[in-house]
């Protein structure tokens, strides 16, 4: 809809309205109707709900109707959240795609069972059912009906005067393919895509020939040939009254040959996949502040980052699957969107902390900065000397619905601060010196991001507690020491002197191999689960291709051979200990480091990795995982997320809907992440979280691995016509290097059954991190006139753990959507996998709700009108448990319910 949009407002009156009434006679059909066509793999579930959204309400406020069909032709694998979520759950009754495993393919074709009723949640079950469309080949027409311009395809001539007559011909051409296509499909109506990519350049080439042959084909009498659209087929398929083969979970990993499975694009251009990621979760607390202070028609505004954000979900762009310049140009649209959303969070900040403005939002009086590039400590506010006389002030937004604590790590260059809570109470601090790869880091993207060079490297990173209230804020006090000592609590080094080293302020304990330098144990003292883990750096060497020329690329990945290269089996360590955290420092290589934190309090060891330039003077291509080895008993399980929301059960060289002929072993093991992946034995579950959409498997029992970065020297043949060989430069173009990633997946050791319980209520911390924004100020002043620690909710209330708040947004019409999230799914959690309540009145506190409308996902409909279609099913019988859903919300008391993995829509009015 982005791309319609654009036409959409340079059309003169008439011809939208001629649009229009084609719309409303059926002859125009919008189907699925988000922003884009968004990716399943690299995807989160806010992302693809946020995206539907946009496009949904252009729809609905131009033309009042609501798409029917989700059409999802050309991403590259199906997901189990976009069958049941953004198909049934958006009152879709249909979903169409071309994309699905050619193994998978030829099985459907033999038993008819390409068209399905797919059931993409356990927790939602029957309930989550849609009729789902797998083509028999390509997006394309059968061969023989592309009609291009430039196509050389033979038309038809139905002029008798020309010697090439040839209607008779083409008329059996076409019934010959309409009989080869209905032998593999049920009932008696399919389904032509009359179109692929880059057509209808010249559209009348191929309406002038489809007028032709619906003509014809239909004299001839064998078969009705008629223009159609994907509701009006699916109506057709449900008034046949067919039964059809039922079809659960997803349709992950697709590969189109032996050698061509289309899992490298799970982790493909990486820091495009992270960016994205970071701006998700601040989008979602930028809305939440907007509302907060009121949405100023005449200020900046949030719309152009959902904007760019919407057209980011491009199953070619968070894929890492679209040509460089095309990459950048996304970027530069995501980067263009946040420094005006930056804006918003900076003036709702100053308004909402400034207690004389008493809501007067017009003229703040506080101007706050925010550091994008606080990962390489860059931060020029929190770096700048601190006059005697002033504080630096930290103010941190929870944009969760309840109460956290939270390291804050910013850089400074003084080690005589002292930091203090609004009370005036010091909180204890710890330094910890900058590494020298965040410096060089930190040296050449600066000027590469900025244009700008950084000549000042920051010494310290500061690193002290917050505890913030939810959808609320906390404000801390950072100055010098007047002692002239710091209260701060320096760090020691120490050289390891046993054969093993623990380190760990807490209850969770990692142990090193002094010789090695390997990590060799996780020990949580308060849980008594103790695993041996080991955990090394490796890298595929990416194929070029034999006899069969497939080579490894953005798309797909094909390593050389099934066994991985190890970066170091001797790493060198540096110790730093500390109250607050615990620190490992290992250098792997010239290209790969990585810290290993254990805070205090903190039940997962935090790993930050430093990947790249990756080199390739050797020739190779190299695509780098992190592998983690337990000694677990695993039988080939492993579970990894669903678009970070359901986890999915996955089974090495297995596939449920047909027997699997195992071509490529590591390949075609490969799952997307985009919040975890875990694996189990009959005592423990040993979980791994990330910061952004990565593939991963388990390879071999008990172990985990996630493939971080990727660096290609030759192009996989599917389109993007360039290798993925990411370079930054600096100097006007005339230094560049290969791209570097930085990033953070976070580790944790737990009972059986306990796992999901830190799972989820961390994966939430990681996806919404404390906002911060700095000012300088004396901190009795800025006492005297600001409020320093506020919820906007009511006090002492916060969501139950298991629930949340994922949209909080002011409308243009100044009504309120908002939508609210249970975390877990049925079973999942003993406590958690329950109805969760949520109180309205206590969350809005200072404002009284007029009015409250459930919704469609994407509210572009009353809830009460979405219908759901019953299907016949193979096999079912109707002994299915009823899902745990929230009863209708009464407007006396303003509670909403959630069930088990409920999202519930609403339009408030205030």
């Amino acid at each position: 809809m982005a791309f319609f949009n654009r036409w959409w407002e340079e059309q003169n009156p008439e011809i939208q309205e001629v649009v229009r009434k084609l719309v409303h006679a059926g002859r125009l059909e919008f189907v699925n109707g988000g922003w884009c066509m968004h990716d399943e793999a690299a995807t989160h579930y806010i992302d693809m709900i946020d995206q539907t959204t946009l496009g949904h309400k252009l729809i609905k406020s131009q033309f009042n109707v609501t798409p029917r069909a989700g059409w999802q032709i050309d991403p590259f694998g199906h997901s189990a959240v976009q069958g049941y979520l953004l198909g049934a759950e958006l009152g879709f009754d249909s979903i169409h795609f071309a994309r699905i495993d050619y193994q998978d393919r030829a099985k459907r074709k033999d038993d008819k069972s390409l068209e399905v009723i797919w059931q993409g949640s356990r927790t939602f079950g029957s309930s989550s059912q849609i009729f789902t469309n797998a083509f028999p080949r390509h997006y394309s027409p059968p061969d023989g009906f592309s009609f291009e311009v430039d196509d050389d395809v033979e038309p038809v001539q139905d002029n008798p005067l020309l010697f090439d007559f040839n209607v008779e011909k083409r008329v059996n051409d076409f019934i010959a393919a309409a009989m080869t296509q209905a032998n593999v499909t049920r009932t008696n109506h399919i389904m032509w895509t009359m179109g692929d990519d880059f057509r209808y350049q010249y559209a009348e080439t191929w309406f002038k020939q489809m007028d032709k042959l619906i003509h014809y084909v239909n004299k001839d009498g064998r078969v009705n040939a008629l223009y159609s659209t994907p509701s009006m087929y699916a109506d057709a398929k449900h008034a046949a009254n067919e039964t059809w083969p039922l079809k659960l979970d997803d349709y992950f990993p697709y590969a189109d040959s032996s050698n061509a499975y289309w899992t490298g694009y799970f982790t493909s251009r990486p820091a495009l996949k992270r960016y994205v990621r970071m701006l998700s979760g601040y989008y979602l607390a930028a809305r939440q502040l907007e509302f907060l202070v009121g949405r100023i028609s005449t200020s900046a505004n949030t719309d152009s980052l959902g904007d760019a954000l919407g057209i980011a979900q491009h199953h070619d762009a968070v894929s890492g699957t679209a040509k460089q310049h095309t990459t950048n140009d996304y970027a530069k649209r995501l980067a263009i969107g946040t420094s005006k959303a930056e804006t918003v969070v900076d003036s709702a900040l100053s308004c909402m902390v400034d207690s004389k403005l008493n809501g007067d939002c017009t003229a703040p009086t506080v101007t706050f900065s925010q550091c994008q590039l606080l990962n390489i400590s860059y931060c020029p506010s929190t770096e700048e000397d601190i006059p005697q006389d002033k504080s630096l002030v930290v103010v941190a937004y929870n944009s969760l619905g309840w109460n956290r604590t939270d390291y804050i790590r910013i850089p400074v260059n003084d080690q005589n601060l002292v930091v203090k809570d609004s009370m005036g109470n010091v909180v204890k601090s710890q330094y910890v010196e900058v590494d020298i790869v965040t410096q060089k880091l930190k040296k050449f993207y600066v000027e590469a991001y900025t244009g700008t060079k950084d000549e000042k490297d920051a010494k310290y990173w500061l690193i002290f507690p917050a505890s913030v209230p939810p959808l609320g804020w906390s404000t801390y006090f950072i100055s010098k020491e007047s002692q002239g000592k710091t209260s701060s609590f320096g760090s020691m080094t120490d050289l390891p002197q046993n054969e093993t080293i623990e380190i760990g302020p807490g209850n969770l304990k990692l142990s090193f191999s002094s010789s090695s330098g390997q990590l060799k144990r996780i020990f949580n003292s308060k849980t008594g689960i103790d695993v041996p883990v080991q955990q090394s750096y490796l890298w595929y060497a990416s194929s070029e291709g034999d006899a069969d020329t497939q080579a490894s690329g953005a798309y797909i990945f094909r390593p050389t051979g099934s066994t991985p290269s190890i970066v170091s089996r001797s790493v060198p360590l540096k110790i730093i200990r500390g109250p607050l955290v615990d620190e490992v420092h290992q250098q792997f290589s010239s290209w790969i480091y990585q810290i290993i934190r254990v805070y205090k309090d903190k039940d997962h060891a935090e790993v930050e990795f430093t990947i790249g330039p990756i080199p390739t003077d050797d020739g190779i291509g190299k695509e780098v995982i992190t592998r983690l080895s337990a000694n677990m008993a695993t039988d080939k399980v492993f579970y990894t997320d669903s678009n970070g929301r359901d986890f999915l059960k996955r089974v090495r060289d297995y596939r449920a809907d047909w027997p699997l002929k195992v071509t490529q072993p590591v390949a075609g093991n490969y799952y997307p992440i985009n919040l975890g992946i875990y694996v189990e034995d009959k005592k423990s579950e040993f979980s791994v979280l990330v910061d952004r959409a990565t593939g991963g498997s388990s390879i071999n029992d008990g172990e985990i691995e996630l493939m971080l970065h990727r660096r290609i020297l030759k192009d996989d043949s599917r389109g993007v016509g360039e290798p993925l060989d990411e370079t930054v430069c600096i100097n006007n173009n005339k230094t560049c290097e290969g791209l570097t990633v930085r990033g953070n997946y976070y580790i944790s050791v737990n009972e059986l059954g306990a796992g999901a319980r830190w799972r989820r209520t961390t994966a939430q911390e990681i996806y919404s991190p404390l906002l911060l924004a700095f000012s300088h100020e004396g901190s009795e002043k800025w006492k005297s006139s600001h409020l320093t620690k506020a919820s906007t909710m009511q006090s002492n209330y916060t969501l139950p753990l298991n629930v949340a708040l994922i949209t909080l947004q002011e409308l243009v019409d100044g009504s309120v959507l908002i939508r609210l999230a249970n975390l877990y799914e049925a079973g999942e959690d003993p406590d958690y996998s329950t109805l969760a309540k949520v109180e309205l009145k206590k969350m809005f506190a200072e404002k009284t709700i007029k009015k409250i409308k459930e919704t469609s996902l994407s509210a572009n409909q009353d809830k009460s009108e979405t219908k759901t279609r019953t299907w016949k099913v193979e096999g079912e019988t109707q002994n299915s448990s009823t899902p745990i859903k929230g009863r209708p919300v009464d407007i006396s008391s303003l509670v909403v319910e959630l069930g088990p993995m409920e999202i519930r829509t609403f339009i408030l009015t205030f």
